[in-house]
């Protein structure tokens, strides 16, 4: 196997893309002097300068670079080169919450409120530092090997967001479902209220298995959720039910805050407060180097194109680190992201691609071995888009990552079926597996 082109940024060797957003993607990638394992977070440069950006951001990191909870991911260090911001993160290896409720159903009462106590300790412990998350969702809720929770994006992923001097915030962010009704109504809101409302939206998914205010008209589901209309399943115990309304309360001056949360009956039930230290010095310096465009912590980004795939990366991109699950079918369950492999020559790879999705109505953009494919109808979430890259595993042997990076996940699903079809001949069966099986990733 070609082990010659890797991509590194300081000490870090880059794994696969776990996730990509308007402006920032984040990145498996290990440290080659230590061996551990971290996740790291993109910025463009020139976005971030753009959105007059910096000084929030900078705000945001050093604050998350001092908040060390179990239930939050740390944030070990920032790093920059010309042209972007890298930020390392822990990287937690359970998954999202959002997929065992996918795969399993919802969860028994004792469970789900075993996950909303961690949630609520670590939304507590960050607003008691002035961050808000301003998106909490299930695919925001992260799980260790252990089954512990950890929120991810804390105080990160709301870099656009700005206080005016009012003091409340005034843009609507976050997913329509899981946001409370004043952040909808552009009058601008308090974010410990905020993030309140949108745990009790989560703990109704947890126990219920679907969202208490779900339409497909955002017209209908916005009345819905201002004036509170759903109705707790019969399953929930009257006592579950009682916190649920208290935390879903449209009017956010009377709805129950955290300290009341920490205090209610079903809540406590069970309840261990965290333990964690809190003392040990953290330094900012490398925050600081980095605004402030030193070269101390300058970094630049190698590789080749294609990128060659060591074992490193080859294990990053299949399931629980097995390798044996990069040929798997997981039928059923709809993903973000697939692979498959291919032994054309990756010219060949990127043309059929092009080829392929034009006709579905998708604009391509190519920057030599990655492609984007941008939808050019808006469906249920927007504009479906979808990033590509190609990676040599071997000299003879290819395989393709198809990302989605906007709209929404069935209409992705639908697309790749489609997809599916005109790239069949281009496509590596290995021996001993049906056609076709190339795994849907998370």
């Amino acid at each position: 196997m070609s082990t010659s082109a890797r991509t590194r940024v300081g000490r870090y060797e880059m794994g696969r893309t776990l996730g990509e957003g308007s402006f920032a993607k984040v990145k498996f990638a290990r440290n080659v002097a230590t061996g551990d394992i971290v996740a790291i977070k993109i910025l463009d440069k020139e976005q971030v300068l753009r959105h007059k950006m910096i000084e929030q951001i900078k705000r945001e990191i050093s604050t998350m670079k001092l908040i060390k909870h179990p239930n939050v991911v740390q944030l070990y260090e920032v790093m920059a080169s010309k042209t972007k911001i890298y930020i390392v993160l822990e990287f937690v290896d359970g998954g999202e919450l959002f997929d065992k409720i996918a795969k399993h159903g919802r969860l028994k009462e004792d469970e789900a409120r075993r996950y909303f106590q961690q949630l609520i300790n670590a939304v507590d412990y960050c607003h008691s530092r002035g961050v808000f998350h301003r998106d909490l969702k299930p695919e925001n809720l992260l799980l260790d090997s252990y089954g512990a929770l950890k929120v991810s994006d804390f105080g990160l992923s709301a870099l656009s967001q700005q206080v005016r001097e009012d003091g409340l915030l005034h843009t609507a962010c976050g997913t329509p479902n899981y946001v409370a009704p004043e952040v909808l109504k552009d009058k601008g809101y308090d974010g410990t209220t905020a993030d309140v409302w949108s745990c009790g939206v989560i703990l109704f998914v947890l126990m219920a298995g679907y969202l208490p205010f779900d339409e497909a008209n955002h017209t209908a589901l916005y009345k819905k959720i201002y004036k509170a209309e759903f109705t707790c399943p019969s399953w929930f115990s009257s006592n579950a039910k009682k916190l649920i309304h208290r935390i879903l309360d449209p009017n956010p001056l009377t709805r129950i805050k955290i300290s009341e949360i920490l205090e209610d009956e079903w809540f406590k039930k069970g309840y261990k407060p965290p333990r964690f230290e809190n003392g040990e010095d953290v330094s900012l310096d490398d925050v600081n180097a980095v605004f402030n465009n030193s070269q101390e912590h300058f970094v630049t980004e190698r590789k080749e194109k294609p990128e060659s795939m060591n074992a490193f990366q080859l294990i990053s991109m299949s399931e629980g680190f097995n390798l044996g699950n990069l040929f798997e079918k997981q039928m059923g369950i709809v993903k973000r992201e697939t692979q498959f492999t291919s032994q054309r020559p990756a010219s060949e790879i990127i043309s059929r691609i092009e080829e392929t999705a034009k006709p579905l109505g998708f604009n391509v953009q190519k920057q030599n071995y990655r492609m984007k494919l941008q939808g050019d109808k808006s469906g249920r979430k927007g504009h479906l888009s979808v990033a590509t890259e190609v990676f040599e595993v071997a000299p003879s042997l290819h395989m393709v990552e198809l990302r989605k990076t906007g709209g929404d996940t069935l209409e992705f699903h639908k697309f790749y079926k489609t997809f599916q079809a005109g790239i069949k001949d281009i496509v590596w069966t290995p021996e001993g597996t049906e056609e076709g099986s190339e795994k849907p990733a998370k």
